[in-house]
């Protein structure tokens, strides 16, 4: 009995030993739990709450649907941002490649070329026929550069990424700040996804922009803008109300589109087909001169005279064409052409936008007036009063605008 007693006397004091070795860390746990729900609670009580309805709410059948519609045009537009990403980054690679690779054989070739002829007891026919196949190697991928001109296809897709950024944060900001979506909201978006897509095409083959257009147009990545339909609180406002417009409001928009028309858009189009002009002259010249120098390369071994004029073209000829190759693809030619044009396309949506604006009759349909003037000066680089500054010189100078709208670029 006694050794019995010992036993289990030694083996409950096992037990509760154990047991006060872990308890520290169940109070431990205990109390930083406690102290995450209160900061969870205190986080909630600033945070104001919104009576959104989402999926998992009791909401209407048809509510939902709009809904699941919404979010699948969402993760489509999320899902083209990362492919305009990639293939931005990837077009970028392309033209840095092409680029290295073609300059490297054009140089080449011009140095065969030279040795060939001025270097006493050099293999001739070799570096003759080797130089000639460099610059027929580079003639073709320089035709096939201009062609795509992968600057400009990489500046296309930097602004399709943007733009479906910009429409992914809009599409969110509606889905937080509304309570109620209609099947007309769902198809304004996907009219929006569908002109990006036509925009900013992914594919090269068939459906690619010209990249020499006979008439420098600005870029349109917008469907058209109409007003939305107004909420029940809108529709049955009285006659006095305005929804944030005035008379001098309108007539400031009004002159804002005139300097966006004459003096923005304008000199974009101007600078870009300067940059067209340009773009045509060196995608021609390039070519031109790696063909001149095959040409020079095949003449080595003719006549002395001829050899003569060979040693000019095929060396010469590879030189200017590598200059003419950077200043092309190196300075990013096409690239500025697609800047051009897209800020071009930039000043068109705002000039529409304000027009669409003023067309509506109905105040009640417009945007907020306060609301949209700030809105116009923020996407100009503007003050509210930058902005009233603006179209009142613009009204006192009649024809004669001095002063751009944007101070963004």
């Amino acid at each position: 009995m006694p050794s019995n007693h010992v036993s289990t006397t030694s083996s409950s004091r096992r037990v509760i030993t154990r047991a006060s070795i872990h308890l520290p860390n169940i109070s431990t746990k205990i109390a930083s739990n406690i102290s995450i729900v209160q900061e969870m609670q205190k986080f909630s009580k600033i945070i104001p709450k919104n009576n959104v309805p989402t999926l998992n709410s009791r909401v209407h059948p048809d509510h939902e649907a709009v809904y699941e519609k919404l979010y699948v045009i969402l993760e489509a537009v999320s899902d083209r941002v990362e492919m305009h990403k990639n293939v931005g980054e990837q077009r970028s690679n392309w033209n840095s490649l092409l680029l290295t690779s073609i300059n490297t054989i054009t140089l080449s070739a011009a140095t065969m070329a030279a040795i060939a002829s001025t270097v006493p007891g050099a293999p001739l026919k070799v570096l003759m026929l080797s130089s000639s196949f460099l610059y027929l190697a580079a003639t073709g991928m320089l035709i096939i550069m201009n062609k795509i001109q992968p600057s400009q296809l990489a500046e296309e897709q930097r602004n399709a990424a943007r733009l479906f950024k910009q429409l992914e944060n809009e599409i969110k900001t509606n889905i937080a700040a509304r309570g109620n979506f209609t099947m007309n909201d769902v198809n304004e978006a996907m009219k929006k996804v569908l002109a990006l897509d036509r925009a900013y095409p992914l594919p090269l083959l068939g459906v690619m922009l010209e990249k020499f257009p006979a008439k420098v147009e600005p870029a349109v990545w917008w469907p058209d803008q109409r007003r939305q339909g107004t909420t029940a609180k809108q529709q049955a406002a009285d006659d006095d109300y305005k929804n944030g417009w005035s008379v001098e409001l309108e007539e400031e928009m009004r002159e804002m589109i005139r300097v966006l028309e004459v003096k923005d858009k304008d000199d974009y189009l101007r600078l870009g087909e300067k940059a067209l002009k340009l773009n045509k002259a060196l995608a021609i010249a390039g070519p031109l001169l790696t063909g001149l120098g095959a040409i020079g390369s095949t003449l080595l071994s003719c006549s002395p005279h001829s050899s003569t004029w060979g040693m000019v073209l095929g060396v010469m000829g590879g030189a200017m064409a590598s200059v003419v190759n950077t200043v092309q693809h190196g300075g990013q030619v096409g690239m500025v052409f697609e800047m051009y044009r897209s800020n071009a396309g930039f000043f068109k949506m705002m000039q529409e936008s304000i027009e669409s604006n003023l067309k509506e009759e109905d105040l009640g349909r417009r945007e907020n007036g306060q609301v949209f003037e700030m809105k116009v000066a923020l996407q100009l680089g503007r003050s509210l009063s930058e902005l009233k500054d603006v179209a009142a010189s613009s009204s006192r100078s009649g024809c004669d605008i001095q002063e751009f709208g944007s101070k963004l670029f």
